[in-house]
């Protein structure tokens, strides 16, 4: 398939920017069938074809839709190949797990070609990882964090202090990158306002994957943990029977609510209607500031149930780091500083993307 040339700077950044490939290296690509709906075909051969342009010839695995047994084939070709690129829904469901010494992994996000040619895959990784380690800097020094929105949220909290002393992180490559480290929450209390959807985290398979929230309800949390929903009863009583469910399938912990973190990368855009499935939905645009999403049911990261937070304004000792869905990149030394050695986020920040699904 001939790509464009933004397609192919996409493919490009992902491949060198991100994976830093070497012509010497292997590589695997593992797609998940098309025909599930959350990845086309051809963001597989726009990427195979980059590999190849580079001297690499891609091994191509096609896998089915995710469950929570081990995947053996995947496995062993992760195994057997010095990186791994998964452009399936499988590859979240690794992403916390230990990684074999020496090898590669990457998570992809963008879910087509269009999205790889867009401003949010073409835009340098490397700029990405060096804002989110300004943003990492920015929370883990934070004394009090709290987040707001329209709908009625409002929660707070100190970063607890092992947090500031030794920070952790996913060991799979996100791809693009759009969220900074998670924060734990185990000292946040307050409401949040829990609209549209309750979604999977993407960390293990279940089913119904998504319920809908038809009026506001209040999560009331205290020191992390959710004390009671309040609402509509309808909902309170749908959302109440959805954490049971869930929680007793995977015998975790109900109430818990384990971290938080929001989208730094204004070039995501969900063009779908989030109705149509949300949890593709919840597990693509997350990346986008307008969200900030937190991670419950579960004590560990990421948890096994999303609370969608929109528009959120975040503050960090009074001072706005979001302020309603925007990054506020000029305000603080650390992300001026990274605006400074990257201008090409200069425009991105000014006009940042604002379809997501809603």
């Amino acid at each position: 398939m001939p790509i464009n040339s933004s397609v192919k700077e996409g493919a490009r950044n992902l491949l060198e920017n991100c994976a830093e490939l070497r012509p010497e290296e292997t590589l695997v690509i593992i797609s998940e069938d098309p025909e599930l709906g959350w990845y086309d075909e051809n963001i597989t051969e726009a990427l195979s074809e980059q590999a190849r342009s580079m001297g690499i010839d891609p091994t191509l695995l096609e896998v089915g839709k995710p469950n929570n047994e081990k995947h053996l084939t995947a496995i062993k070709a992760v195994e057997n190949h010095d990186c791994t690129i998964f452009l399936a829904r499988l590859g979240d469901q690794s992403r916390f797990e230990s990684l074999i010494p020496g090898k590669k992994t990457i998570m992809c996000y963008a879910r087509d070609a269009q999205m790889l040619a867009s401003t949010y895959g073409c835009a340098n990784y490397k700029a990405f990882l060096h804002l989110k380690q300004a943003i990492n800097d920015i929370l883990l020094r934070a004394g009090n964090i709290r987040i707001t929105c329209s709908w009625g949220t409002d929660i707070s909290g100190k970063t607890p202090s092992e947090e500031k002393q030794a920070p952790s992180d996913v060991s799979v490559r996100r791809f693009p990158l759009g969220v900074p480290q998670p924060t734990i929450a185990s000292n946040m209390s307050g409401r949040v306002a829990l609209v549209n959807y309750l979604t999977t985290t993407g960390s293990k398979f279940y089913e119904p994957a998504s319920i809908e929230i038809n009026d506001v309800v209040f999560a009331n949390v205290t020191s992390g943990k959710i004390v009671d929903f309040t609402g509509n009863r309808r909902d309170v009583d749908k959302i109440k029977a959805h954490y049971k469910k869930v929680s007793e399938q995977f015998r975790i912990e109900e109430n818990s609510v384990h971290s938080f973190h929001a989208g730094i990368h204004p070039g995501n855009t969900y063009l779908a209607n989030a109705a149509d499935d949300p949890d593709r939905w919840a597990n693509t645009i997350f990346n986008n500031p307008r969200i900030l999403h937190f991670h419950t049911c579960g004590n560990y990261p990421p948890g096994e149930i999303c609370w969608m937070v929109i528009d959120q304004t975040l503050t960090v000792d009074d001072k706005n780091l979001w302020f309603e869905g925007r990054l506020c990149v000029k305000d603080f030394e650390q992300t001026r500083q990274c605006m400074e050695k990257w201008p090409e986020l200069v425009p991105i920040f000014e006009s940042p993307s604002q379809a997501i699904g809603l």
